[in-house]
Protein backbone atom coordinates (compact mmCIF):
# COMPACT_ATOMS: atom_id res chain seq x y z
CA UNK A 1 0.00 0.00 0.00
CA UNK A 2 1.39 3.44 -1.04
CA UNK A 3 2.32 6.01 1.69
CA UNK A 4 0.93 8.93 2.26
CA UNK A 5 2.86 12.19 0.73
CA UNK A 6 4.45 14.06 3.45
CA UNK A 7 2.51 17.09 5.52
CA UNK A 8 5.17 19.11 5.44
CA UNK A 9 3.91 22.26 2.02
CA UNK A 10 6.54 24.33 0.73
CA UNK A 11 4.44 27.21 2.45
CA UNK A 12 5.50 25.28 6.14
CA UNK A 13 9.37 25.26 4.88
CA UNK A 14 9.55 28.74 4.46
CA UNK A 15 7.76 28.94 7.59
CA UNK A 16 10.37 26.79 9.21
CA UNK A 17 13.30 28.33 7.20
CA UNK A 18 12.13 31.75 8.26
CA UNK A 19 12.09 30.88 12.16
CA UNK A 20 15.92 29.30 11.59
CA UNK A 21 16.94 32.78 10.06
CA UNK A 22 15.28 34.61 12.71
CA UNK A 23 17.08 31.79 15.59
CA UNK A 24 20.56 32.97 13.31
CA UNK A 25 19.90 36.74 13.69
CA UNK A 26 18.94 36.55 17.57
CA UNK A 27 22.12 34.84 17.89
CA UNK A 28 24.35 36.98 16.30
CA UNK A 29 22.74 39.52 18.69
CA UNK A 30 22.43 42.18 15.72
CA UNK A 31 19.54 44.29 15.30
CA UNK A 32 18.51 44.03 11.16
CA UNK A 33 18.03 46.65 9.28
CA UNK A 34 15.59 46.80 6.25
CA UNK A 35 18.07 45.78 3.47
CA UNK A 36 18.54 42.16 5.16
CA UNK A 37 15.52 39.89 5.93
CA UNK A 38 15.28 36.12 5.36
CA UNK A 39 14.19 37.10 1.76
CA UNK A 40 18.30 36.95 1.33
CA UNK A 41 19.06 33.59 2.46
CA UNK A 42 15.87 32.06 0.12
CA UNK A 43 17.87 34.39 -2.17
CA UNK A 44 20.99 32.53 -1.95
CA UNK A 45 19.64 28.95 -2.04
CA UNK A 46 17.75 29.74 -5.30
CA UNK A 47 20.79 31.20 -6.67
CA UNK A 48 22.64 27.66 -5.81
CA UNK A 49 19.53 25.06 -6.74
CA UNK A 50 19.03 26.96 -10.29
CA UNK A 51 22.71 27.09 -10.79
CA UNK A 52 23.01 23.16 -10.46
CA UNK A 53 20.28 22.60 -12.12
CA UNK A 54 21.03 24.10 -15.05
CA UNK A 55 24.81 23.94 -15.02
CA UNK A 56 25.51 27.55 -14.88
CA UNK A 57 28.42 28.32 -12.43
CA UNK A 58 27.93 32.16 -12.38
CA UNK A 59 24.62 31.48 -10.48
CA UNK A 60 26.81 29.82 -7.58
CA UNK A 61 29.43 31.94 -7.51
CA UNK A 62 27.17 34.70 -6.78
CA UNK A 63 25.56 33.43 -4.29
CA UNK A 64 28.73 32.98 -2.83
CA UNK A 65 29.79 36.94 -3.51
CA UNK A 66 26.70 37.49 -1.82
CA UNK A 67 27.38 35.28 1.51
CA UNK A 68 30.18 36.76 1.28
CA UNK A 69 28.94 40.56 1.39
CA UNK A 70 26.50 39.13 4.16
CA UNK A 71 29.54 37.73 5.97
CA UNK A 72 31.98 40.94 5.98
CA UNK A 73 28.82 43.10 6.58
CA UNK A 74 27.60 41.27 9.83
CA UNK A 75 31.47 40.90 10.88
CA UNK A 76 31.96 44.77 10.46
CA UNK A 77 28.99 45.49 12.60
CA UNK A 78 30.02 43.20 15.39
CA UNK A 79 33.07 45.53 15.60
CA UNK A 80 31.58 48.82 14.78
CA UNK A 81 30.74 49.97 18.37
CA UNK A 82 34.09 48.32 19.77
CA UNK A 83 36.57 50.43 21.11
CA UNK A 84 33.90 54.01 20.26
CA UNK A 85 34.36 56.40 23.47
CA UNK A 86 31.96 58.89 23.07
CA UNK A 87 31.78 62.14 26.31
CA UNK A 88 30.98 65.40 26.86
CA UNK A 89 33.00 68.27 28.93
CA UNK A 90 31.64 72.00 30.09
CA UNK A 91 34.25 74.18 30.51
CA UNK A 92 32.64 75.11 33.48
CA UNK A 93 30.74 72.55 35.79
CA UNK A 94 29.29 75.44 37.55
CA UNK A 95 27.67 78.75 36.48
CA UNK A 96 25.35 81.29 37.45
CA UNK A 97 22.22 82.25 35.65
CA UNK A 98 22.66 84.53 32.92
CA UNK A 99 26.44 83.22 31.56
CA UNK A 100 27.12 81.42 28.37
CA UNK A 101 29.64 78.26 28.46
CA UNK A 102 31.21 76.08 26.27
CA UNK A 103 30.14 72.53 25.52
CA UNK A 104 32.60 69.77 24.31
CA UNK A 105 30.82 66.79 22.60
CA UNK A 106 33.96 64.02 21.01
CA UNK A 107 33.54 60.79 20.11
CA UNK A 108 36.45 58.78 19.46
CA UNK A 109 37.46 55.53 17.44
CA UNK A 110 40.36 53.90 18.75
CA UNK A 111 40.76 50.86 16.37
CA UNK A 112 42.06 50.06 13.00
CA UNK A 113 38.46 49.05 11.20
CA UNK A 114 36.72 52.87 10.45
CA UNK A 115 32.84 53.66 10.88
CA UNK A 116 31.31 54.04 7.94
CA UNK A 117 28.52 55.93 9.90
CA UNK A 118 27.64 56.80 12.84
CA UNK A 119 24.62 58.31 14.67
CA UNK A 120 24.52 60.18 18.28
CA UNK A 121 21.31 60.93 20.07
CA UNK A 122 22.19 62.43 23.30
CA UNK A 123 19.75 63.36 25.45
CA UNK A 124 19.85 67.12 27.06
CA UNK A 125 17.34 68.97 29.11
CA UNK A 126 15.18 71.67 26.78
CA UNK A 127 15.78 74.56 29.63
CA UNK A 128 19.02 74.58 28.49
CA UNK A 129 19.44 76.09 25.19
CA UNK A 130 22.73 75.90 22.97
CA UNK A 131 23.35 78.85 20.97
CA UNK A 132 24.49 76.76 17.98
CA UNK A 133 22.80 73.71 17.97
CA UNK A 134 19.18 72.36 17.21
CA UNK A 135 17.80 70.49 20.13
CA UNK A 136 14.82 68.44 18.91
CA UNK A 137 11.90 67.13 21.32
CA UNK A 138 11.22 63.58 22.15
CA UNK A 139 8.75 61.20 23.71
CA UNK A 140 10.40 62.73 26.96
CA UNK A 141 8.88 65.58 28.38
CA UNK A 142 11.62 68.84 29.28
CA UNK A 143 14.12 66.68 27.22
CA UNK A 144 15.62 66.82 23.88
CA UNK A 145 17.62 65.33 21.45
CA UNK A 146 21.34 66.88 20.09
CA UNK A 147 21.83 64.49 17.26
CA UNK A 148 25.33 63.75 15.22
CA UNK A 149 25.80 62.03 12.24
CA UNK A 150 29.40 61.62 11.64
CA UNK A 151 31.97 58.97 9.99
CA UNK A 152 35.77 58.65 11.52
CA UNK A 153 38.37 56.82 9.73
CA UNK A 154 40.62 54.63 12.14
CA UNK A 155 41.78 56.50 15.74
CA UNK A 156 39.87 59.27 14.41
CA UNK A 157 38.83 61.71 17.01
CA UNK A 158 35.67 63.90 15.73
CA UNK A 159 34.95 67.18 18.38
CA UNK A 160 31.69 69.17 18.41
CA UNK A 161 31.65 72.76 20.16
CA UNK A 162 28.20 74.74 20.91
CA UNK A 163 27.75 77.31 23.10
CA UNK A 164 24.96 77.12 26.17
CA UNK A 165 23.26 79.45 27.64
CA UNK A 166 22.15 79.55 31.54
CA UNK A 167 19.05 81.09 31.15
CA UNK A 168 17.75 79.23 34.45
CA UNK A 169 19.12 77.54 37.99
CA UNK A 170 19.09 74.05 38.43
CA UNK A 171 20.49 70.94 38.22
CA UNK A 172 20.82 69.85 34.48
CA UNK A 173 21.73 66.76 33.28
CA UNK A 174 22.91 65.40 29.98
CA UNK A 175 22.38 62.01 29.02
CA UNK A 176 22.33 58.99 28.41
CA UNK A 177 23.79 59.01 24.71
CA UNK A 178 22.63 56.28 22.34
CA UNK A 179 25.07 55.63 19.51
CA UNK A 180 24.25 53.45 16.19
CA UNK A 181 26.26 51.86 13.79
CA UNK A 182 26.46 49.51 11.35
CA UNK A 183 28.21 47.99 7.99
CA UNK A 184 28.98 49.94 4.89
CA UNK A 185 26.52 47.85 3.14
CA UNK A 186 23.75 49.18 5.21
CA UNK A 187 22.78 45.10 5.70
CA UNK A 188 23.17 45.38 9.48
CA UNK A 189 23.04 47.89 12.32
CA UNK A 190 23.99 48.02 16.40
CA UNK A 191 23.28 50.36 18.96
CA UNK A 192 25.15 51.63 22.21
CA UNK A 193 24.07 53.11 25.20
CA UNK A 194 26.36 55.02 27.20
CA UNK A 195 24.89 55.46 30.32
CA UNK A 196 26.96 57.99 32.15
CA UNK A 197 25.54 61.44 32.80
CA UNK A 198 26.99 65.03 32.77
CA UNK A 199 25.97 67.41 35.79
CA UNK A 200 25.58 70.94 35.30
CA UNK A 201 24.75 73.23 37.90
CA UNK A 202 23.46 76.79 37.30
CA UNK A 203 23.29 79.26 40.68
CA UNK A 204 20.45 81.96 40.82
CA UNK A 205 22.09 85.14 39.99
CA UNK A 206 23.33 87.51 42.59
CA UNK A 207 22.81 90.86 42.67
CA UNK A 208 24.50 93.58 44.95
CA UNK A 209 22.25 94.64 48.23
CA UNK A 210 22.94 98.14 47.30
CA UNK A 211 21.03 97.72 43.80
CA UNK A 212 18.20 95.98 45.78
CA UNK A 213 17.66 99.31 47.97
CA UNK A 214 19.26 97.58 50.88
CA UNK A 215 21.32 100.37 53.39
CA UNK A 216 24.56 100.35 54.91
CA UNK A 217 27.45 97.69 54.66
CA UNK A 218 25.43 95.65 57.60
CA UNK A 219 21.81 96.18 56.91
CA UNK A 220 20.48 93.28 59.14
CA UNK A 221 23.25 94.03 62.14
CA UNK A 222 26.85 93.29 62.54
CA UNK A 223 27.10 96.70 64.70
CA UNK A 224 29.95 97.56 67.28
CA UNK A 225 29.01 96.48 71.14
CA UNK A 226 29.83 97.93 74.23
CA UNK A 227 30.75 94.84 75.64
CA UNK A 228 33.17 92.58 74.32
CA UNK A 229 31.00 89.12 73.78
CA UNK A 230 31.58 88.05 70.22
CA UNK A 231 34.95 88.77 69.07
CA UNK A 232 35.67 87.93 64.94
CA UNK A 233 39.11 87.53 64.42
CA UNK A 234 38.91 87.93 60.92
CA UNK A 235 37.82 91.55 61.80
CA UNK A 236 40.69 93.52 62.77
CA UNK A 237 40.14 97.21 64.00
CA UNK A 238 43.35 98.30 65.64
CA UNK A 239 46.77 97.63 67.42
CA UNK A 240 47.94 97.88 70.65
CA UNK A 241 51.00 97.05 73.07
CA UNK A 242 51.27 93.77 73.98
CA UNK A 243 50.16 92.31 77.61
CA UNK A 244 51.58 88.98 79.28
CA UNK A 245 47.81 87.46 79.19
CA UNK A 246 47.75 87.99 74.85
CA UNK A 247 48.03 84.92 72.72
CA UNK A 248 50.85 85.05 71.08
CA UNK A 249 48.27 84.33 67.83
CA UNK A 250 47.21 87.94 68.42
CA UNK A 251 50.81 89.28 67.35
CA UNK A 252 50.79 91.63 64.81
CA UNK A 253 54.11 90.75 63.45
CA UNK A 254 54.44 94.31 60.88
CA UNK A 255 52.95 96.53 63.13
CA UNK A 256 55.77 95.32 66.03
CA UNK A 257 58.56 95.34 63.70
CA UNK A 258 57.32 98.95 62.71
CA UNK A 259 57.38 100.08 65.93
CA UNK A 260 60.32 98.23 67.40
CA UNK A 261 57.67 96.56 69.97
CA UNK A 262 55.27 94.27 70.27
CA UNK A 263 51.61 94.90 69.07
CA UNK A 264 48.71 92.74 69.06
CA UNK A 265 45.41 92.92 67.03
CA UNK A 266 42.16 94.37 68.69
CA UNK A 267 39.28 92.29 67.14
CA UNK A 268 36.09 94.16 66.30
CA UNK A 269 33.38 92.54 68.92
CA UNK A 270 29.73 91.87 67.19
CA UNK A 271 26.49 91.81 68.12
CA UNK A 272 25.68 88.89 65.67
CA UNK A 273 28.29 86.60 64.53
CA UNK A 274 25.76 84.42 62.97
CA UNK A 275 22.44 85.34 59.94
CA UNK A 276 20.14 82.58 58.79
CA UNK A 277 18.13 83.23 55.66
CA UNK A 278 14.81 81.68 56.28
CA UNK A 279 13.42 81.81 52.86
CA UNK A 280 9.24 81.01 51.92
CA UNK A 281 8.88 79.25 48.82
CA UNK A 282 5.26 80.12 48.55
CA UNK A 283 3.74 82.62 46.23
CA UNK A 284 0.51 82.65 47.17
CA UNK A 285 -1.57 82.87 50.72
CA UNK A 286 -2.66 79.37 49.76
CA UNK A 287 -0.27 77.22 48.15
CA UNK A 288 -2.55 75.09 46.23
CA UNK A 289 -3.45 78.57 43.63
CA UNK A 290 -0.46 77.20 42.23
CA UNK A 291 3.32 79.19 41.80
CA UNK A 292 3.75 82.48 40.44
CA UNK A 293 7.42 81.27 38.69
CA UNK A 294 8.79 84.38 37.98
CA UNK A 295 8.04 85.62 41.76
CA UNK A 296 9.74 82.46 42.77
CA UNK A 297 12.79 82.71 40.89
CA UNK A 298 13.10 86.59 42.12
CA UNK A 299 12.89 85.59 45.79
CA UNK A 300 15.66 83.19 45.56
CA UNK A 301 17.60 85.82 43.78
CA UNK A 302 17.49 87.87 46.78
CA UNK A 303 17.59 85.13 49.08
CA UNK A 304 20.98 83.89 47.47
CA UNK A 305 22.14 87.87 47.30
CA UNK A 306 21.73 87.93 50.80
CA UNK A 307 23.66 84.94 52.05
CA UNK A 308 26.98 85.82 49.49
CA UNK A 309 26.88 89.51 51.12
CA UNK A 310 26.71 87.83 54.89
CA UNK A 311 29.87 85.32 53.73
CA UNK A 312 31.38 88.53 52.28
CA UNK A 313 31.36 90.19 55.95
CA UNK A 314 32.47 87.18 57.34
CA UNK A 315 29.48 86.02 59.18
CA UNK A 316 28.54 82.74 59.52
CA UNK A 317 25.95 82.19 57.63
CA UNK A 318 22.90 79.68 56.90
CA UNK A 319 19.79 78.66 54.76
CA UNK A 320 16.55 77.03 55.57
CA UNK A 321 13.49 76.71 53.49
CA UNK A 322 10.51 74.90 53.33
CA UNK A 323 11.11 73.74 49.81
CA UNK A 324 12.85 70.66 48.52
CA UNK A 325 15.42 69.03 46.19
CA UNK A 326 13.67 67.08 43.58
CA UNK A 327 12.40 63.83 44.44
CA UNK A 328 12.83 65.16 48.45
CA UNK A 329 9.80 65.48 50.70
CA UNK A 330 12.22 67.11 53.33
CA UNK A 331 13.08 70.86 54.18
CA UNK A 332 16.56 72.36 53.26
CA UNK A 333 18.58 72.89 56.14
CA UNK A 334 21.61 73.95 55.56
CA UNK A 335 22.74 75.39 59.26
CA UNK A 336 24.98 78.92 60.04
CA UNK A 337 28.80 78.27 59.24
CA UNK A 338 32.31 79.79 58.27
CA UNK A 339 33.28 76.69 56.35
CA UNK A 340 35.25 77.62 53.37
CA UNK A 341 32.17 76.12 51.11
CA UNK A 342 29.41 77.53 53.18
CA UNK A 343 28.02 79.26 50.57
CA UNK A 344 28.33 76.75 47.66
CA UNK A 345 26.32 74.59 49.95
CA UNK A 346 23.89 77.46 50.07
CA UNK A 347 23.90 78.20 46.31
CA UNK A 348 23.84 74.34 45.24
CA UNK A 349 20.44 73.79 47.37
CA UNK A 350 19.07 77.37 46.12
CA UNK A 351 19.78 75.84 42.50
CA UNK A 352 18.06 73.16 43.15
CA UNK A 353 15.25 74.20 45.34
CA UNK A 354 11.17 73.81 43.88
CA UNK A 355 8.33 75.57 44.42
CA UNK A 356 6.48 72.92 46.50
CA UNK A 357 6.52 73.88 49.94
CA UNK A 358 6.94 71.07 52.10
CA UNK A 359 6.05 72.63 55.37
CA UNK A 360 4.00 75.48 57.05
CA UNK A 361 6.74 78.16 56.90
CA UNK A 362 5.38 80.07 60.37
CA UNK A 363 6.14 76.27 62.11
CA UNK A 364 9.45 76.03 60.61
CA UNK A 365 10.41 79.50 61.55
CA UNK A 366 9.35 78.63 65.20
CA UNK A 367 10.76 75.22 65.50
CA UNK A 368 13.92 76.33 63.66
CA UNK A 369 14.30 78.94 65.68
CA UNK A 370 15.38 77.08 68.78
CA UNK A 371 18.80 75.27 67.41
CA UNK A 372 20.08 78.77 66.02
CA UNK A 373 22.93 80.31 67.99
CA UNK A 374 21.90 82.67 70.76
CA UNK A 375 22.46 86.28 69.01
CA UNK A 376 21.71 85.03 65.63
CA UNK A 377 19.88 87.42 63.27
CA UNK A 378 17.33 85.55 61.57
CA UNK A 379 16.18 86.90 58.10
CA UNK A 380 12.75 85.90 56.67
CA UNK A 381 12.72 86.22 52.87
CA UNK A 382 9.44 85.79 51.77
CA UNK A 383 6.90 87.24 48.61
CA UNK A 384 3.97 87.16 50.78
CA UNK A 385 3.31 88.54 54.33
CA UNK A 386 0.29 87.48 56.28
CA UNK A 387 -0.69 88.54 59.59
CA UNK A 388 0.23 85.21 61.08
CA UNK A 389 3.57 85.56 59.75
CA UNK A 390 4.48 88.75 61.37
CA UNK A 391 3.10 87.37 64.82
CA UNK A 392 5.21 84.54 64.60
CA UNK A 393 8.30 86.83 64.08
CA UNK A 394 7.11 89.52 66.68
CA UNK A 395 6.68 86.53 69.39
CA UNK A 396 10.40 85.33 68.08
CA UNK A 397 11.63 88.89 68.35
CA UNK A 398 9.93 88.83 72.14
CA UNK A 399 11.82 86.53 72.83
CA UNK A 400 15.20 87.85 72.01
CA UNK A 401 16.00 86.95 68.51
CA UNK A 402 17.26 89.63 65.85
CA UNK A 403 14.14 89.64 63.54
CA UNK A 404 14.69 90.84 60.04
CA UNK A 405 11.48 90.66 57.19
CA UNK A 406 12.78 91.32 53.15
CA UNK A 407 8.85 91.44 51.31
CA UNK A 408 8.76 90.96 48.01
CA UNK A 409 4.32 91.41 48.63
CA UNK A 410 3.15 93.96 46.51
CA UNK A 411 0.29 94.42 48.56
CA UNK A 412 2.19 94.92 51.79
CA UNK A 413 4.90 97.40 51.65
CA UNK A 414 4.84 97.98 55.74
CA UNK A 415 3.03 101.67 55.77
CA UNK A 416 0.00 100.46 56.57
CA UNK A 417 -0.10 98.92 60.01
CA UNK A 418 3.72 99.01 60.37
CA UNK A 419 6.36 101.43 60.14
CA UNK A 420 9.36 101.07 57.06
CA UNK A 421 11.61 102.85 59.32
CA UNK A 422 11.55 101.90 62.59
CA UNK A 423 10.18 98.27 62.33
CA UNK A 424 7.94 96.84 64.35
CA UNK A 425 9.03 96.95 67.74
CA UNK A 426 12.25 96.23 66.49
CA UNK A 427 12.04 94.27 63.53
CA UNK A 428 14.23 95.56 60.47
CA UNK A 429 11.69 95.65 57.61
CA UNK A 430 12.86 96.09 54.07
CA UNK A 431 10.84 95.86 50.85
CA UNK A 432 11.77 95.24 47.18
CA UNK A 433 9.70 95.82 44.43
CA UNK A 434 9.87 92.19 42.05
CA UNK A 435 9.18 93.79 38.94
CA UNK A 436 12.82 96.23 39.25
CA UNK A 437 14.74 92.90 39.72
CA UNK A 438 16.09 91.98 35.78
CA UNK A 439 15.78 88.36 35.48
CA UNK A 440 15.94 87.65 31.65
CA UNK A 441 13.52 84.56 31.50
CA UNK A 442 12.41 83.92 35.20
CA UNK A 443 9.37 81.80 33.83
CA UNK A 444 5.87 81.74 33.89
CA UNK A 445 2.87 81.28 36.54
CA UNK A 446 2.21 77.80 36.89
CA UNK A 447 -0.71 76.45 37.85
CA UNK A 448 -1.22 73.82 40.27
CA UNK A 449 -3.00 70.99 38.84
Amino acid sequence: MASNPSPVTPLSSRLVLSERARWWLERAGEQRSAMFNEAWIGLVMLLLFIGFVVRQSNLPALAALLMTIVGLSWLWNRLALASVEYGRQFSESRAFAGEMIDLTVSVTNRKFLPLAWLHIEDHVPLKLPFANARVTPTAQPKVGALTHLTATRWFERVNWRYRVECKHRGFYFLGPARLRSGDIFGLFTSALTVAPQTRLIVYPRLIALSELGFPGKHPFGGQRAVQNIFEDPSRTVGVRDYHPEDPFKRIHWKASARRNQLQVRVLEPAIVPHLAVFLNVTTFEKHWHGTDTALLERTISVAASIADHAVRQKLAVGLIANGSVPHSDQSIKVMPGRAPNQLLKILEALAAITGFPTADFNQLLSAESSRLAWGATMVVVTCVVTEKLLATMLRLRHAGRPMALVSLDSEFKGDDTLSLSKGVEGIRIYHIDPDKIDLDDPGEWDKAE
